[in-house]
């Protein structure tokens, strides 16, 4: 077991057991074969065993499924509460759902089962079952923070009172209370969003905090919460509410701000950064320059990050944002002089090495990219750098030594299993292997049954290979089971629509998504496609081209350029087409377009 750190939420602690649990497994590869589940009945006390010894040899499935069982059999909470992290952290929901069901139900009032329960409930998307259990976590931290509000004499070792009386604290007992509530919640809501996605998460904490938030700082998290689930009008909803009880926040100005951004009102954006930046200069200094380089106002932006630094801001942070700044734009000999020079002093990290990896492969040197990527293997930033790594030697024909980065990082790091084997049927997939990407789902899917992730690219990689119907039909049996997913509903949507099937059955699906999330650029780009496929190129070409303001995906970008060229405006297209491609020259499907219309360009 990891133990926690001092003054560490119980939440994050649980976050945190998953390596632990399945250090067992570290030497075997996960079985391949699904083990059969405990019949009933059974001995808790053998269960246990059972499961122990499952996770010893690898095998998470049969080690969740004992757990579980063994939580149904008897009433101890503590084995209710590893049930769950084992099937958390082996990734079987329906096992995990049992346990922290069981684990809830044994120990009304725990925090920690609370949180668990609401994350596999958002993974399965039972967003109601959710909602209470977040309701019930937001009760439970508020009564024990105002218990503790009134303050106590800090016992002795002993268990007396002693006689030191302690230093007076200068924030009062209320607002401090109030203060250790936004915080649990802040790391409640981290947690959640590392299991699903953020729209489903806003769904469950709006309905379960609304109208019970009335803090500024729970209502900013609830506005940065819309951000992350594109809702720009609810952001500045919460923004503004929490501005009413504090006019000078530089938290719910920020969060402002980024709304203005997203909603199209660049003045506005700008006007509430340089406001927020008034009551907290570096801070908002920094988000000021990040709200103008979200609105393509780069040289501003690096004028401002500059002005930082000029102003006492700590220089590598500048020189970071300055290099990714570089980067996003394109620049890739700006981006790699600046992110070698913080390497260089001392002030870089593993992440600008592998931004040098990535600036490398996008440069069109991939052996340098390979090797960059090699010298991080064994990083904090393994999982991303094998990946990439495996693409470029894939491309190469360089099969074993691809996937073999990829299983020889999974048999020493089972807690990425599941992780590593999407990566790998994406990638095979991607290089015309769909049918090997799809076997290796099918073999997930034995050990992690009913997972969405797999079902959801299992689909995905079903229409990259052609079998479109097949797709559909496995997006509308996801969504028969989660009909309000709005991911869903935009990748169904969008199958349709780029397939040129059931066009206004399309156009209802992504209305749908966009009811839940207006401000996803995907979703919008879904809408704009549908209405180009429709024959209606001209009416597509506003909402694409605010697609793209709001992602800046060379894929948006493809789509904006043909309808633009379908318009009569082939200029502008061309003009739209070499921007994206400076961002991103490595986009297979901006790549795809430019060939169709420019193929002298290639």
């Amino acid at each position: 077991m990891i133990s926690c750190l001092r003054n560490s939420s119980p939440v994050l602690c649980a976050s945190l057991l998953a390596a632990s649990l399945l250090a067992g497994c570290a030497a075997v590869r996960p079985a391949s074969r699904a083990a059969a589940p405990p019949t009933p009945g059974g001995d808790a006390s053998a269960l246990t065993v059972i499961a122990e010894v499952a996770l010893k040899r690898g095998d998470c499935r049969a080690a969740s499924e004992a757990y579980a069982h063994a939580a149904t059999v008897a009433a101890d909470v503590q084995l209710a509460r590893r049930a769950t992290q084992v099937a958390m952290a082996c990734e079987h929901l329906p096992a995990a759902w049992a346990a922290a069901g069981r684990w809830r139900a044994l120990a009304p009032g725990d925090r920690e089962a609370d949180a668990l329960y609401a994350a596999v409930a958002l993974k399965l998307y039972h967003t109601t079952e959710a909602r209470t259990a977040i309701r019930d976590y937001w009760r439970a931290e508020e009564h024990a923070n105002s218990a503790g509000a009134g303050g106590t004499r800090p016992t002795q070792p002993d268990g007396s009172a002693g006689d030191r009386v302690p230093a007076p604290d200068p924030t009062p007992a209320a607002p401090r209370a109030t203060q250790r509530t936004a915080k649990s919640m802040t790391e409640l809501t981290a947690l959640l969003l590392e299991e699903s996605d953020a729209p489903a998460v806003l769904m469950a904490m709006s309905g379960a905090l609304e109208p019970p938030a009335s803090s500024p700082e729970t209502l900013t998290l609830l506005g940065e919460l819309a951000l992350a689930a594109y809702d720009g009008e609810r952001a500045q909803g919460y923004a503004q509410q929490a501005l009413q009880r504090d006019p000078k926040d530089p938290a719910a100005l920020r969060v402002l701000a980024r709304a203005y951004v997203v909603r199209g009102d660049a003045p506005q954006a700008v006007a509430t950064a340089r406001e927020a930046k008034a009551h907290d200069a570096t801070r908002s200094g920094f988000e000021l320059a990040e709200v103008l380089a979200s609105l393509d106002r780069n040289e501003e932006a690096h004028q401002e990050l500059e002005h930082l630094r000029s102003g006492g801001a700590p220089a590598a942070e500048v020189d970071r944002r300055l290099a990714l700044l570089a980067f996003a734009s394109g620049d890739l000999k700006e981006a790699r002089q600046r992110f070698t020079e913080l390497l260089s002093s001392g002030q870089g990290n593993e992440t600008a090495q592998l931004y040098l990896a990535d600036i490398a492969a996008r440069d069109g040197d991939p052996e340098g990219a390979i090797a960059a990527y090699r010298r991080l293997y064994d990083s904090s930033v393994a999982l991303s750098a094998r990946s990439r790594a495996a693409s470029l030697l894939l491309d190469r024909n360089a099969r074993a030594e691809a996937l073999a980065l990829l299983d020889d990082y999974a048999a020493d790091h089972p807690e990425d299993e599941l992780d590593l084997t999407l990566a790998k049927a994406r990638l095979l997939a991607e290089h015309g292997e769909s049918d090997t990407g799809l076997a290796l789902l099918a073999a997930a899917l034995e050990r992690h049954p009913q997972h969405p992730s797999i079902e959801y690219d299992r689909a995905v990689i079903l229409e990259q290979a052609g079998h479109v119907h097949e797709s559909v039909e496995a997006l509308e049996q996801m969504l028969s089971e989660r009909p309000d997913d709005p991911t869903l509903l935009n990748a169904l949507g969008y199958t349709l629509a780029d397939h040129r099937l059931e066009l206004a059955h399309a156009e209802g699906l992504i209305r749908r998504a966009l009811a839940v999330m207006p401000d996803n650029p995907a979703a919008l780009d879904s809408l704009g496609w549908v209405h180009f496929r429709a024959g209606d190129a001209k009416g597509a070409i506003s909402t694409l081209e605010h697609a793209y303001s709001l992602g800046h995906d060379a894929e948006i970008a493809a789509h904006w350029g043909e309808a633009l060229w379908a318009s009569g405006r082939p200029g502008e297209a061309r003009r739209v087409w070499a921007a994206a491609l400076a961002r991103e020259p490595d986009s297979k499907p901006l790549k795809a377009t430019l060939k169709r219309f420019l193929p002298d360009a290639q």
